[in-house]
């Protein structure tokens, strides 16, 4: 059943549950109610999935994670509508072909079947702040990975110029270079943390960025000696 799409506070990070499990589901929905933090604005199965997406979350946990690829299309819209939706997934396997294809799928988060509920909230906020949460094995592999990849594939960097950046994209990637969260540069600039975190999507794929991290080096390669 989709939320009641009533307004919510703008510091609030909204939650869509799909997962399958209607006891697990509502004993999440009602932990999550009680965060004041959060605010649960759909929750279903994966035949409502359409719904539920249309609550307008921030992030979306599901168990599935071939329901999620199923859904990468819409996410995408999401995406190009400047309203990127982050994704936990939850009861998964510790398995590493099932997880870089959650990681190629863009999740924010990749829990065991084993963790509990109150790290599912954790990941959950870890995604609203931008950041991953995944097993430490799992994660160890994926740096093996890239480790590899990086070894048999020669790089090539050609410096290109940056995408003019407005006195507002400047202003926020300084900040951000200084190591302020969304929530502490909403406060800072008067604005909601959910406009800044719509800046900051825009500005990393206007720069081609992956994370945080790679915009600030992307501004900082291109000049912005602003951005310390």
């Amino acid at each position: 059943m989709a939320g009641s799409g009533h307004k919510l506070p703008d510091e609030s990070t909204r939650v869509s549950f799909l997962i399958e499990n209607r006891l697990v589901r509502q004993t999440l929905v009602r932990l999550f109610r009680k965060r004041p933090d959060m605010c649960v604005v759909g929750q279903g199965c994966a035949g409502g999935a359409s719904q539920v997406l249309d609550s307008q979350c921030d992030i979306l946990v599901l168990d599935d994670l071939q329901l999620l690829e199923k859904l990468s299309a819409r996410f995408k819209e999401a995406q190009e509508a400047n309203c990127a939706i982050g994704t936990v997934l939850i009861g998964m396997e510790e398995n590493e072909e099932q997880f870089f294809q959650a990681v190629r799928l863009g999740v924010s988060g990749y829990l065991l079947n084993d963790a509990s509920a109150n790290e599912v909230v954790q990941a959950v906020r870890a995604a609203s702040r931008g950041e991953a949460t995944c097993p430490p094995r799992l994660c160890l592999a994926l740096f093996r990975v890239m480790a590899r990849v990086a070894k048999e594939t020669p790089v090539h960097v050609r410096r290109r110029p940056l995408p003019g950046l407005t006195i507002r994209q400047q202003q926020l990637i300084s900040l951000v270079a200084k190591g302020l969260t969304n929530k502490e540069i909403a406060s800072l600039l008067n604005l909601s943390e959910f406009t800044i975190k719509n800046h900051m999507h825009r500005i990393m794929k206007q720069v081609e960025a992956v994370s945080r991290h790679d915009a600030v080096a992307a501004a900082r390669a291109s000049g912005y000696t602003a951005i310390v």
